[in-house]
C-alpha cells in the first residue's frame, strides 16, 4: 500500500518578465531631474512590490497546500480503512480471517511454540446469546452488524478455543469510547462478562459449553469497527475450573489451573493472531481498491 499522498497536478505559474521584477538600475540622477522621472521611479517601486507579494503568496500557498494535503490524505486513508473494516466480512474468504492452521512462536508458557487447527466455522450471524448478559449489555452501545466465529484445538487436542470477530455498527468515536470504558472499568477481567463458545458437533469441542470456560481475552479495536475475542477450555468437558482472564493467567508466576495448563496463553495468542490477520486483510483490500 503506497503511503504517498495523491495530489492534483499543479497548475502552471506564468512568471512575470524578468525586467518587470528586476528592472535595470536607473541612470545617475542629473543635478535637476527631468520632468516625469518621479513617475517612472514610482512605477518601478510598485512593480517590485507586486513581484514580492506574488512570490510570497506562491510560496505560502504551496506550503499551506502541502500541509493540508498531508492532513487530508492521512485522514482519508484512516477513514477508508475504518469503513472497509465494517464491510470486509462480506467479501474476504473465511480462510483469511480464520486460517485452517495457525502457528505462533513463543506463544505458550515458557516461550513454547504453538500450533492450532481449525475444527469448525460458525455461520455468520447476529450477536444473540453469544455473550454473557452483562457483556452483551456492555457491547450494546457499539451495535452488532455481524458476528463471525471459529473454533480451534491445539496440537494435543486437549484445549479448545473459540475465536470471535464482532463487527460493530458504530463509528471511530464510538469504538474509542467503548475501549476506554473497557480499560477504565476492567470489563475484560470480570468473570460475569465472558464470551460464549461455539461447539461444533462431531469434533473434540462438542462438549465445550459455558461451564467449561477457563480463560478468555477481549480486544476492542479503534482503527476498525470490530471487537476480537477468544475463549478457551478443556476438550474433555471438565467443569469446576475457576475461569481466569488471559491477562492474569499469562503473568509470570501464575499458579492457577488456567495458567498452568496454558489456557490463558491459548486465548491471548489466538485472539492476537486473528486480530492481526484482520488488520492485514483490511490494509490489503484497501490497497487493492486504491490501485484500481
Amino acid at each position: 500500500m503506497s503511503t504517498e499522498a495523491d495530489r492534483a497536478p499543479a497548475l502552471p505559474v506564468r512568471p512575470l518578465p524578468a525586467a518587470a521584477c528586476f528592472p535595470p538600475p536607473p541612470p545617475p540622477l542629473p543635478p535637476m531631474p527631468p520632468p516625469g522621472s518621479g513617475r517612472r521611479s514610482g512605477a518601478r517601486t510598485l512593480s517590485a512590490a507586486v513581484c514580492l507579494v506574488l512570490g510570497l503568496g506562491l510560496i505560502g500557498g504551496a506550503l499551506a497546500g502541502s500541509w493540508l494535503a498531508d492532513r487530508a490524505d492521512g485522514g482519508t486513508a484512516a477513514e477508508r480503512d475504518f469503513a472497509r473494516g465494517g464491510t470486509l466480512w462480506r467479501t474476504v474468504p473465511v480462510d483469511d480471517l480464520f486460517p485452517p492452521v495457525l502457528r505462533a512462536d513463543a506463544a505458550g508458557p515458557g516461550g513454547a511454540e504453538r500450533v492450532w487447527t481449525r475444527i469448525g466455522v460458525a455461520p455468520d450471524s447476529g450477536c444473540e446469546e453469544a455473550f454473557d448478559p452483562l457483556l452483551e449489555k456492555a457491547l450494546a452501545p457499539a451495535g452488532c452488524t455481524r458476528l463471525l466465529r471459529a473454533t480451534y484445538t491445539d496440537a494435543t487436542s486437549t484445549a479448545v478455543t473459540t475465536v470471535g470477530l464482532l463487527v460493530t455498527a458504530t463509528g471511530s468515536q464510538g469504538m474509542r469510547d467503548l475501549r476506554r470504558r473497557f480499560a477504565d472499568e476492567r470489563l475484560d477481567e470480570r468473570t460475569d462478562l465472558m464470551p460464549r463458545p461455539y461447539a461444533p458437533r462431531g469434533t473434540v469441542a462438542e462438549h465445550f459449553g459455558d461451564a467449561q470456560r477457563a480463560s478468555w481475552a477481549v480486544s476492542v479495536l479503534t482503527d476498525a469497527p470490530a471487537v476480537v475475542y477468544a475463549v478457551t477450555g478443556f476438550a474433555d468437558g471438565r467443569t469446576g475450573t475457576p475461569p481466569q482472564p488471559a491477562a492474569l493467567a499469562t503473568r509470570p508466576g501464575a499458579t492457577t489451573a488456567p495458567a498452568q495448563a496454558g489456557l490463558g496463553h491459548e486465548a491471548a495468542a489466538l485472539a492476537g493472531r486473528v486480530e492481526s490477520g484482520f488488520r492485514q486483510a483490511v490494509r490489503r483490500t484497501t490497497a487493492q481498491e486504491g490501485s484500481r
